[in-house]
């Protein structure tokens, strides 16, 4: 595919905007960028996506999300007052309703996601999946999800003790047989933009003995975790409580921290534990929506970075819109500081394009992020005109205040075209959503059945 006419937003080590521009797509990665004359001419025969009028840049990126969570919206509670603290949150609705899902559940919950993902320019996600009544063959099901939309997409199981000593070796098993299935090298069957990690639920759900288990099975995986550290309070009292020491200090001393490990949220860790991710080489998520929705605080993110280590921007679960996640995250932290100057434009921009992208290269060989020769094909076209001087110095500022993912017209992953003019090309909305209305409606009795 030949896209033409675009200014290109480059993003990425030469982070530049090139007017009347054209890209040459060859196989899933980017093969040529150039004017439109000259690549017109290299590549007389092939097709064309005509971005004149166009922003073309980068896909997005999503550091930590949840596919699962998506039948929640809307579900009434359980009688009673509303959850007050976060550990009543988990109780009273989510570990609730991951108890209530299906096989096809997940996979039909994962499938609206997809769309939202593809609707709002989003082509990399990295999913955390809970589905304690069905976890054989979950991760499996969300993979064929994840191919059936042509997204890119990096899966785990999450162990817990909260289902028994069963439902955490099940859930370590459905990891193992999903990483040796989907590894790098490994691309016979997902075509290589479906990975696997080793989930984790937290701290506080996770006893000595299953991780050491957990490590014992990932052994010669090539692979790390994906944790929530210290998301609330409670994670950290509990580990001081009956470890005698911090989330991240327990987590470092049961070998889980390291440079393949995703560790989300980060919201209540000090100085300590910040210093043990820079010398674990280990990724931070932050997930700004979430954390203020569950209330649960304001993650030093600012003290992270300045100290060295890789914070990446999710979503926890909400939409896939990451156009929204970065504003909230340039605005969080000036309200939280009551400081204009913290959190700027260009700082959100690295967080979402480059630190993601840090993430993405545990678990894709080529650049993520970026477009440039040899990268990924993850493309999007926004319709959005500038009417003040845009350069690739105030283009993060042009994207808080300017850019929405209700711009993007066209979205590309590897080389496909995924949607085009707004027209989902891969993905039968309509009849996705009335089959995850129809499953929806029947988890929503589960959860009322299956109770506390």
């Amino acid at each position: 595919m030949l896209i033409t006419n675009g200014t290109i937003v480059t993003l990425g080590r030469e982070n530049k905007i090139i007017p009347n521009s054209a890209i040459y797509i060859e196989g899933d990665k980017i093969a040529d960028i150039g004017t439109t004359e000259s690549l017109v001419s290299s590549h007389p025969v092939s097709p064309r996506l005509d971005a004149r009028g166009k922003i073309v840049m980068p896909g997005n990126i999503c550091a930590h999300t949840h596919f699962y969570g998506a039948f929640a919206r809307g579900m009434s509670l359980p009688p009673g007052p509303p959850p007050k603290n976060f550990p009543e949150i988990l109780q009273k609705l989510w570990w609730r309703i991951d108890r209530a899902l299906t096989l096809e559940d997940s996979k039909y919950s994962a499938l609206v996601c997809l769309v939202d993902a593809i609707r709002h320019g989003t082509t990399t996600l990295i999913d955390h999946h809970a589905s304690p009544n069905a976890i054989d063959g979950s991760l499996d099901a969300i993979a064929e999800a994840v191919n059936e939309a042509g997204l890119r997409a990096c899966l785990c199981y999450e162990v817990t003790d909260r289902n028994g000593e069963e439902g955490a070796q099940a859930g370590i098993r459905e990891n193992v047989r999903f990483l040796k299935k989907t590894g790098k090298q490994v691309d016979r069957e997902t075509g290589g933009a479906v990975r696997g990690t080793f989930g984790l639920h937290a701290s506080f759900t996770v006893s000595d003995k299953t991780l050491e288990k957990c490590l014992t099975e990932l052994d010669g995986l090539d692979a790390g975790f994906h944790v929530h550290v210290a998301e609330d309070i409670s994670d950290e009292d509990d580990a001081t409580q009956n470890f005698g020491m911090r989330v991240g200090e327990r987590l470092n001393a049961r070998g889980i921290l390291g440079a393949k490990t995703i560790a989300a949220h980060c919201v209540h860790v000090d100085v300590g534990e910040i210093d043990l991710f820079k010398r674990t080489s280990t990724k931070v998520s932050h997930q700004p929506r979430s954390n203020m929705n569950n209330a649960v605080g304001v993650a030093n993110v600012l003290g992270m970075l300045r100290h060295g280590v890789t914070v990446g921007l999710g979503n926890d679960g909400f939409s896939n819109n990451m156009f929204s996640e970065m504003k909230t995250a340039y605005l969080l932290h000036k309200s939280h500081q009551r400081d204009p100057r913290v959190m700027g434009a260009d700082t959100v921009l690295e967080m979402a394009y480059a630190n993601n992208a840090k993430i993405c290269a545990n678990f894709w060989n080529a650049s993520i992020g970026e477009l440039s020769i040899g990268a990924y094909a993850d493309i999007i076209l926004l319709d959005y005109a500038p009417f003040t001087e845009m350069s690739a110095g105030n283009f993060p500022w042009h994207v808080i205040f300017g850019v929405d993912g209700s711009n993007v017209t066209d979205t590309i992953c590897g080389g496909k075209l995924l949607m085009h003019n707004r027209v989902l090309l891969t993905l039968d909305e309509e009849a996705i959503t009335a089959k995850a209305m129809e499953l929806s409606k029947q988890v929503w009795l589960r959860t009322k059945e299956l109770g506390d």
